[in-house]
């Protein structure tokens, strides 16, 4: 099935490397989607920290662009030697005309809980690291983004002990204009969508490289109110041993579909995590993750369906 995504199965891209984009994103320029995600390869660094991208036209044959972010410690005075760096996602400002990555920085115990941003002039090249900070002072882990059509921009943070928090970026995307919404909500791995009305938002529990059932929401705002949180998957399942990351939207001329991006980690071999992509079952403020199979979709068409098992 060469032309299929098949969830948790080994992902190589057209050299025949493993795929390196934990966390990530995905982002589309013109009839190309570019893949951003954490590079956990064997080999790396041990004193950098990496961000790869991929180009692909179809979501299934991927062609490594490079390692857009390669990174030593940017401030020893926050972060030790055993840093991280994790969630990378990307937006396109068209206002400055510039590349904007927003990351979680943190050092090895989750206790410093702050933001990296990067900047690029192109969209597979060098990510310039520009600062880290806490959100309007609030703590900042696991972290998802969302555009809206109008150009604005916004950062989704888990801030314990609160929740998690909304708050719009600034005009250049390079700090925040204002807070939007805290959600009482222990969740992380976030990701947002609208679709036909309704914002859909996303997270898992707080049970570290653990999975569990992660759960979904509604609202006509952002500002909310948001209805009661449910689960996305059977939770006996634990989200399919998986864990949530980005929600991407794909607008066909027949039909939109709203893919779910999560990972199924690996913490002993980190560089061995799988991908599990999966259409879901949206509409009507219901969301359902589907038991993951192989799957299609004609990007043209928005069109998604699923070969012979």
């Amino acid at each position: 099935m060469s032309n299929a995504i098949c969830p948790g199965k080994v992902w190589h891209d057209t050299a025949g490397h493993r795929i390196q984009a934990h966390g990530g994103c995905v982002f589309k320029q013109g009839k190309e989607f570019y893949l951003f995600g954490e590079d956990r390869s064997r080999h790396n660094r041990p004193d950098c920290r990496y961000v790869g991208c991929y180009r692909s036209t179809d979501l299934v044959h991927w062609r490594f662009c490079g390692e857009v972010v390669k990174l030593k410690n940017p401030d020893p005075k926050f972060f030790t030697e055993n840093w991280i760096l994790e969630r990378p996602k990307v937006l396109y400002n068209r206002f400055t005309h510039r590349y904007v990555m927003y990351a979680h920085i943190d050092g090895r115990g989750y206790s410093i809980a702050r933001v990296a941003v990067f900047i690029s002039r192109t969209i597979a090249g060098h990510y310039h690291f520009l600062r880290s900070f806490r959100p309007l002072g609030h703590q900042s882990r696991d972290i998802g983004m969302y555009q809206a059509r109008d150009g604005k921009a916004y950062l989704l943070f888990e801030d314990r002990p609160s929740g998690f928090r909304i708050v719009e970026l600034a005009p250049n995307y390079l700090s925040i204009k204002k807070s939007i919404c805290l959600i009482h909500q222990h969740l992380e791995g976030l990701g947002l969508v609208h679709y036909r009305g309704l914002y859909y938002v996303l997270g898992s529990h707080l049970t570290g490289w653990g999975p569990n059932p992660d759960v979904y929401a509604t609202a006509k705002s952002l500002r909310g109110p948001w209805s009661q949180f449910r689960n996305v998957a059977p939770p006996k399942t634990k989200t399919y041993d998986s864990q949530s990351g980005y929600l991407l939207k794909i607008v066909g001329t027949r039909h939109t579909a709203v893919i779910y991006m999560g990972d199924r980690w690996n913490p002993r071999q980190l560089w061995n995590s799988r991908y599990i992509w999966m259409p879901l079952k949206i509409g009507g403020g219901e969301m359902q993750l589907p038991k993951p199979h192989c799957w299609k979709i004609n990007i043209r068409t928005g069109t998604v369906s699923f070969p012979p098992r």
